[in-house]
């Protein structure tokens, strides 16, 4: 059996979900650019019939599938009362 190299290791999580999901408000770009949001990328598997679902539902409204997906995710989770996102 071999030994673990420990520079490969994971690190743990947080204890609570509070410390591990943070929460970063807008973030002004170096170049001058009107501040934004900071944004974290989300991947998931959907299947194509899915895919070609949601691609022709935010073609019909107009909108991008990010635009769509967020809206739909915030309905979904909204803030928590707490405080916290």
């Amino acid at each position: 059996m071999t030994r673990r190299d420990p520079k490969h290791a994971f690190t743990s999580r947080p204890r609570d979900a509070d410390t591990w999901i943070q929460t970063l408000g807008p973030t002004a770009p170096k170049n001058g650019a009107k501040a934004h949001r900071f944004t974290a990328r989300l991947s998931f598997d959907v299947t194509p019939d899915l895919r070609g679902r949601i691609k022709v539902a935010a073609f019909r409204r107009g909108i991008t599938i990010a635009e769509m997906l967020r809206d739909l995710l915030s309905r979904e989770f909204p803030p928590n009362p707490r405080g916290a996102a």
